[in-house]
């Protein structure tokens, strides 16, 4: 039987068993390409576009048996230009998914996150670096 301490999910696009997700109770990861919990599900930054918002982003969570659910590890916000598509939209996306991601593995390998009543600490606190901003 594998024991992993971590498992990470990007781009995997399935939908996993209730019972898959509780064996590995905070030890799952995904990234979605929304500012969670906005715009959960498919098509992230068609509806960011046709929802007029001013930011769209990334969201780095522990999986839960619900769908774009789960404790917020980090978050990374680009802005919506007026000039978008969703595949302008989508690169921009991608580049805060680049930096977010790795950065929030690093802190779980390093054993820096805790999960207390649903929040995710950093270092024992919730911290203003779990959210960041890239430039357009």
């Amino acid at each position: 039987m594998f024991t992993p301490r971590l498992l990470v999910l990007a781009g995997f696009m399935r939908i996993l068993g209730a019972e898959f997700v509780r064996h590995y109770p905070l030890r799952l990861i995904n990234i979605h390409p929304s500012l969670l919990p906005r715009f959960r599900g498919l098509h992230t930054h068609e509806r960011a576009l046709s929802g007029g918002v001013s930011t769209h982003g990334c969201t780095v969570h522990f999986v839960t048996p619900e769908l774009d659910d789960g404790p917020i590890i980090l978050q990374a916000e680009v802005p919506v230009l007026a000039t978008d598509s969703a595949e302008t939209l989508q690169q921009r996306v991608h580049q805060a998914e680049y930096v977010a991601y790795p950065r929030a593995i690093h802190w779980f390998a390093n054993q820096r996150l805790t999960v207390i009543d649903g929040k995710v600490l950093l270092d024992g606190a919730e911290q203003p670096q779990q959210h960041f901003s890239l430039p357009g």
